[in-house]
């Protein structure tokens, strides 16, 4: 894992970085659950002050479109459609706070999104790929290389192409030690920001970028890197 979130500090130092870019951003990240129907947002994965998971089950649900999977295997909105509950059943039981029950949930999620995925379909449920995003976050399964595979699918879908989304791309390539993919994502959105603000945009994400590396303890300086260009 590139980030070992059991520690405060480093905890703190992730959060920082996270917040450093919903300023950039204009004070927003829905990619991450921050003012969107999403649970288990960044905020939440973070606070101390968070209450004990929520009593909603979706039990039934997740019982019932499992079956329309079981019957119809190539039903790829079925499959999108079970890893959504699969996630919030997972948030609902703590998944975001590392607990075990919650994980499980999550790591149900990730093989129905690896399924539905599997099927390629016409156009991806941007949705649900937010949500895996998420999940796949340093507060949920901490995957990074799958948070940047979701993002991908996202840029792809995105038009016109979006500078916040290059911005948000390029921490997760970071986050995920994709160094090279990270620095063509920076260059993207500087590229698409207006141009009275450029320098502050490349200037931030530098800034963001030496900070994803001080708390991956250099990972993010020397990890793998990779030579694809970014989407759009």
């Amino acid at each position: 894992m590139l980030f070992d979130l059991r520690g405060r500090g480093r905890r703190r130092a992730v959060q920082g970085i996270y917040l450093g870019l919903a300023i950039l951003m204009g004070g927003g990240l829905v990619l991450f659950g921050i003012g969107g129907n999403t649970n288990g947002g960044l905020f939440d994965a973070f606070s101390s002050s968070s209450g004990s998971p929520t009593t909603s089950s979706y039990t039934k649900q997740i019982q019932s479109t499992q079956k329309q999977v079981d019957l119809n295997p190539k039903n790829a909105a079925a499959w999108a459609k079970l890893a959504s509950l699969r996630l919030a059943e997972g948030g609902a039981n703590g998944g975001f706070q590392q607990d075990a029950d919650g994980l499980n949930n999550f790591r149900e999620a990730s093989t129905a999104w690896e399924r539905y995925l599997a099927l390629n379909p016409a156009k991806v449920d941007q949705s649900v790929a937010r949500q895996m995003i998420n999940v796949y976050g340093t507060s949920g399964l901490n995957l990074p290389d799958k948070a940047v595979g979701a993002m991908d699918l996202i840029i792809e879908q995105s038009q016109p192409p979006d500078a916040d989304l290059y911005k948000q791309y390029a921490l997760l390539a970071f986050t995920a030690g994709q160094t090279r993919k990270g620095d063509l994502a920076i260059e993207k959105a500087v590229s698409l920001s207006p141009a009275a603000d450029r320098k502050q945009v490349r200037t931030a994400l530098e800034a963001l970028k030496a900070q994803v590396a001080s708390a991956a303890g250099g990972a993010g300086a020397t990890g793998a890197t990779t030579q694809t260009t970014p989407a759009g």
